[in-house]
């Protein structure tokens, strides 16, 4: 028994040491582009596990553009952290050469492909942001649809076009499309731990209670805003264990 207790205590100290590996990897420096003040952007990943598969980013691709990725690996724990990792650092790799969000998640499609045996999948949502002029280039992988506030009006959900998630089937195919981002207008996207988050009866946040969050104060700043959907979804859960990671970004054009 006292093996038993002092192995728990071993693994449970190295998932505690990479849940901080991992939540060191992604970007947690803000206001993390001090010097621009054309946009502001914010996210937070708060996993249910320590360790968890949802993953964002976001860097710069050159002086006037800006990648934005979200992301969501299925399964949890420790596999699903490594092949998060994998993910994150593909995907990285194919914006930083300049490939468009459809280009880079063809690529990295075909190179999750090529090894894996433990079938795993990510759904992922990856975004060029042209500073200059606000155009926003996107490609989606089977993943949540993204919410768009745009000319003052509400925040809804934009419908695009999905393509098969990551590591399902080579050479899969994904489209490009373009929104333009006028001064003011935001973008706010997250995983699925969002709309699935559950109460105690079972009954779904789901996107209508998404978007009515983000409604209640439309323009305030990102960190609020990712802060009131966090703290609407912590008061709908109430005691109910947190099932999924909870992982969401805002990106707000400024001028």
């Amino acid at each position: 028994q006292e093996a038993d207790s002092r192995e728990r205590e071993r693994l449970d100290a190295e998932l505690h040491v990479a849940a901080r590996i991992q939540s060191a990897m992604l970007p947690h420096v803000f206001p993390a582009f001090p010097d621009r003040d054309e946009f502001e952007v914010f996210a937070d990943m708060r996993p249910a596990k320590e360790v968890g598969g949802d993953f964002y980013d976001f860097f710069p691709v050159d002086e006037d553009h800006l990648a934005l990725v979200m992301a969501d690996v299925s399964g949890k724990g420790v596999p699903a952290a490594l092949f998060m990792a994998i993910a994150r650092t593909l995907i990285k790799s194919a914006l930083l050469e300049g490939l468009s969000p459809g280009q880079a998640l063809e690529r990295v499609n075909n190179q999750l492909c090529e090894d894996n045996e433990a079938q795993m999948f990510v759904t992922a949502w990856l975004g060029v942001y042209r500073i200059s002029d606000g155009r926003l280039t996107a490609a989606n992988a089977g993943h949540e649809y993204p919410a768009v506030r745009k000319q003052g009006g509400p925040f809804a959900l934009l419908k695009d076009r999905h393509g098969l998630v990551l590591a399902g089937m080579r050479d899969s195919r994904y489209t490009d499309y373009t929104v333009g981002l006028e001064p003011g207008d935001a973008l706010f996207i997250y995983t699925d731990g969002a709309p699935e988050a559950t109460d105690a009866d079972g009954e779904l946040f789901g996107n209508e209670r998404l978007l009515q969050a983000l409604n209640r104060e439309p323009f305030s700043r990102c960190e609020e805003t990712v802060a009131r959907v966090q703290e609407e979804i912590g008061n709908f859960v109430g005691e109910a264990p947190q099932f999924d990671d909870l992982t969401m970004l805002c990106l707000t054009r400024k001028r």
